[in-house]
């Protein structure tokens, strides 16, 4: 049936207020504007930044809201003005714009885009379409989106600056994870820290994007590893996949950040924070060398009061690093990435620890709130 330019209805999971289960709902999903695409998703991972808008102390949370960044799809129509894109053409929505017109998106120096309207939380931005209106509706009431994606429903509508096509040939269930998990990860190392061979790293936090700096730092020829987290479990696959050293800080006797010191002759060269949360910000300072050591904050803890830091740890020659979707400029990196991929370059399947059907969504929840997933990808 041809649904260029009609309303389609189909299945969605709908955020109706925080702190609760998503409902699987029919919901109506109206065709794209001038320059939108609607999309059919075939899979779609979770990732804790959904999380987020679910907790009962994230303020800033619009409901209802149809979540999910990390997907892949493909064009089911487009709108008025859009000649980059094709019903058929396989997709990857991008949570970060890539406008390619601004004065970030033509610089060297980031991968920022002011179509992230300055300079919000993407987290929490992007909850309408550009003219300030939802495509989305459920029981008769207009439903927000979510960093600009909305990926956990069959269908959504995207604006074209969130959009990369990719190839014909690739396995959908798996590229999703280039929406948010792997390129964070892999990119933080590669673009933001800029990890350099025979380096000493520190990774704290071992899901989907802490073991995606694992095989990025790996990669960047890194002559130890340490892999951090509370969760035992997770250390096999860390070493599967690159790490030297595992450690739980639960396991320690003293804190973990002059643990590592001790093991590395002063501190590493390289920190990633993947957990968040103002302790772990300031253990994964602390244990640089000074000098030249380097601390990428990648995650983010929910009512957390944020790093307080003296500025002595800096001034002795220590620099903080942020990144957003690792640095990457979505259209023009995305379809790099998966030829490395398809090149074999690095293991991105092995992120997928659960494929699931769509509504078992609250199970995939709970898989990633009980730290037994690293990716669970859901499919329609």
């Amino acid at each position: 049936m041809d649904t260029k330019g009609k309303v389609i209805k189909c299945k969605a999971a709908i955020a109706w207020e925080a702190n609760k289960p998503l409902s699987i709902e029919e919901v109506e999903v109206a065709p794209p504007k001038a320059h939108e695409i609607r999309i059919q998703i075939i899979a779609t991972a979770l990732c804790h930044s959904d999380a987020h808008i679910l907790h009962p102390k994230f303020v800033n949370a619009f409901f209802p809201v149809i979540l999910g960044h990390e997907a892949a799809g493909i064009v089911e129509s487009v709108g008025p003005g859009v000649t980059n894109f094709k019903p058929g053409d396989k997709v990857i929505p991008l949570y970060a714009p890539h406008c390619k017109k601004c004065k970030f998106c033509l610089s060297a120096r980031t991968n920022f885009c002011a179509k992230l309207s300055p300079f919000k939380n993407p987290i929490v931005d992007q909850e309408l379409m550009e003219d300030k209106t939802s495509r989305f509706t459920c029981k008769g009431k207009p439903v927000y989106h979510f960093m600009g994606t909305s990926t956990f429903t069959q269908y959504t509508v995207i604006s074209e600056t969130n959009l990369v096509k990719i190839d014909d040939d690739v396995n959908l269930e798996k590229v999703c994870l280039f929406g948010c998990a792997f390129s964070t990860g892999y990119g933080a190392v590669i673009n933001t820290a800029k990890v350099t061979p025979g380096s000493t790293c520190a990774i704290f936090g071992l899901g989907g994007v802490g073991i995606s700096v694992v095989v990025g730092c790996k990669l960047a020829g890194a002559s130890r590893i340490i892999a951090i987290d509370i969760n035992s479990e997770k250390f096999a696959k860390a070493k599967a996949l690159g790490a030297t050293d595992c450690l739980n800080p639960r396991d320690l006797q003293k804190p973990i950040q002059d643990v590592i010191i001790e093991m590395t002759n002063g501190g590493v060269d390289f920190s990633f924070d993947c957990a968040g949360g103002s302790e772990v910000m300031k253990a994964a300072l602390d244990c640089t060398t000074v000098g030249w050591g380097s601390c990428t904050l990648i995650g983010v803890a929910i009512g957390d009061p944020g790093l307080t830091v003296d500025p002595l740890e800096i001034l002795m020659g220590r620099t903080i690093n942020g990144t957003i979707f690792g640095g990457w400029k979505g259209k023009d990196s995305i379809p790099k990435l998966i030829a490395d991929y398809k090149n074999k370059k690095f293991n991105l399947d092995a992120l997928v620890t659960h494929t699931l059907p769509f509504n078992k969504i609250n199970e995939a929840f709970d898989l990633m709130y009980q730290g037994k997933s690293l990716r669970t990808v859901l499919t329609f």
